[in-house]
């Protein structure tokens, strides 16, 4: 699809059929990136996303429990070692 810029402001912009931004999944707000002399959109990274679900699943399980033991509140290094 070969489309035209356009003035806004003091800036650019394009404008993006709802055809394709539905079709790439791309909501209100995404994340605009310069790669090898193009602009790339793309969605906004959420590294995150998900993790609530993750979780709770885990919890369901019981698949959330420490993998280490106690530490004490405090250490022979704490006592010998560390100035207060």
């Amino acid at each position: 699809m070969v489309t035209k810029i356009i003035k806004i402001g003091n800036s650019r912009g394009v404008r993006i059929p709802k055809p394709l931004l539905e079709e790439a999944g791309l909501n209100d707000e995404v994340e605009l990136k310069v790669k090898d002399n193009q602009i790339v959109i793309g969605p906004v990274n959420q590294p995150r996303k998900g993790w609530e679900n993750a979780f709770r699943d885990m919890a369901r399980q019981g698949n959330d429990q420490l993998l280490d033991s106690d530490t004490p509140a405090t250490t022979q290094w704490d006592e010998e070692e560390w100035q207060w």
